[in-house]
């Protein structure tokens, strides 16, 4: 595939814009958000669009959106005690155009990553968390595609929201691409609701942030031959592997079945030390539990890393259902309203301190996040979602974005090929063994 990209631009807003300081909830500035994070949504041809520019329609879109959300437009700045705050500059955005000289066939037929080359149909990032110098919060690209179709990437700084803010704001795109006037949810900054109470309350222990533990160590994970792969679970397969759950355990979700069937399967893979300590983080969101409720449009970050700790070798050696219950007790202990402010609390108390990142397996169900919701004229999209999955090294972290398809759920996996064969597997083998279902 040859992707031809124009120069990049800064996309301002379409009008002028308010110039003033906005400060981020407790909530946003946590140091694991300090990074940005990119989506990618493929989208078929539209015969009703025949002859129009689908750059020029986002191009001009996103600048009229920009009036809206113009703290999207400015930059980061950092005050005492590490505290994040938005210049609003109306500096703008980074926008680029591209065409590519293939059609949307030649992604696949399912459309799930890893996606061939995709690495052309995003912008590098000139340094992934040097956010405080002068960066732009969003970096767009747009890529014309042979057949008729485009592939629309967002790269955007964490801090500023979460994945069902973005999506707030790419619908809000769409709208005002179709001819709407104003977004029909008009976005809400308000971020000091979800700042720390004074003083600050911790009422949670917190595992996610513990201290001491460090973000390397333990078992070495080599570079070599390192392999990106995705599995689908069908409701086939998931209800296969419910069968196999004691009868608590019956009525718990499709997510804590894959995300806790995917963590066995990837410890066993990567065999680290029996007595290694091993954690699952599932980020979740809070929209829900937050009393009283957030204001409709707000568009910030809203959610928690709820954690789960075991021993690698407990969690290899037990059956599955020890480690769905694992995940589902994380889960259900942050599933309060006093949870999220827990964390604000902390934050304050401790500096802002990053994830115990060693030997931790995060996951993000974005099923129902919406990133593909964005309709310009084209529909919605034919998939939207992260590109890869993530594995640091360093600290023996995978980061898996899960995504919807069909009646299932996708399952990115970044491991080193020897590794990559032993998970599959262990997978199959989980999956094979699983109760049959009874005829009667």
């Amino acid at each position: 595939m040859a992707v031809t990209r124009k120069t990049p631009e800064l996309l301002c807003p379409a009008q002028s814009t308010p110039h003033e300081f906005k400060s981020l909830s407790d909530i946003d500035d946590q140091t694991f958000l300090r990074m940005y994070v990119t989506t990618l949504t493929f989208y078929k041809k539209n015969p009703s669009m025949e002859g129009k520019d689908p750059v020029k329609i986002i191009r001009e879109a996103i600048a009229k959106a920009l009036v809206f959300y113009y703290p999207f437009a400015g930059r980061l700045r950092e005050h005492t005690g590490r505290k994040l705050v938005v210049e609003c500059t109306g500096q703008g955005v980074v926008f680029v155009e591209a065409d590519a000289d293939v059609t949307l066939q030649y992604f696949g037929d399912t459309l799930y990553p890893p996606f061939p080359n995709s690495d052309d149909l995003t912008l590098a990032m000139p340094n992934n968390r040097g956010i405080l110098f002068d960066i732009p919060l969003m970096f767009i690209q747009v890529t014309r595609l042979k057949c008729g179709g485009f592939v629309f990437s967002n790269c955007f700084n964490h801090t500023m929201c979460d994945g069902i803010g973005l999506s707030q704001f790419l619908y809000a795109v769409g709208e005002l691409a179709r001819g709407t006037a104003l977004p029909s949810i008009q976005p809400v900054w308000e971020r000091h609701l979800l700042t720390s109470a004074q003083p600050p309350h911790v009422s949670f222990a917190h595992r996610e942030y513990d201290v001491g533990t460090g973000t390397s160590g333990g078992t070495h994970v080599s570079l070599d031959q390192m392999v990106e792969r995705s599995f689908f679970f069908s409701s086939t397969e998931i209800s296969a592997l419910r069968r196999s759950l004691p009868p608590h355990l019956q009525h718990c979700s499709k997510f804590e079945i894959v995300a806790g069937c995917t963590w066995r399967c990837q410890t066993i893979a990567l065999s680290p030390k029996p007595d290694e300590y091993i954690r699952f983080i599932g980020v979740m969101d809070h929209r829900k539990q937050i009393n009283p409720p957030l204001p409709v449009g707000y568009y910030g970050n809203v959610v928690a890393f709820p954690v789960a700790v075991t021993t690698a070798g407990e969690l290899s050696k037990n059956p599955l259902h020890y480690a769905v219950e694992l995940v589902r007790k994380a889960k259900h202990e942050a599933a309060t309203s006093e949870y999220l402010r827990s964390v604000a609390g902390l934050m304050v108390m401790r500096d802002r301190p990053n994830f115990t990142m060693a030997k931790t397996y995060m996951v993000s169900n974005l099923r129902h996040v919406g990133f593909e919701q964005m309709d310009v004229g084209w529909g919605s999209a034919a998939n939207g979602g992260m590109s890869v999955g993530t594995f640091w090294p360093t600290a023996n972290m995978q980061v898996a974005w899960y995504l919807g398809l069909k009646d299932g759920f996708v399952v990115p996996v970044c491991l080193p090929l020897k590794s990559m064969k032993v998970f599959e597997k262990h997978l199959q083998v989980m999956i094979a063994t699983a109760p049959i279902a009874s005829s009667l």
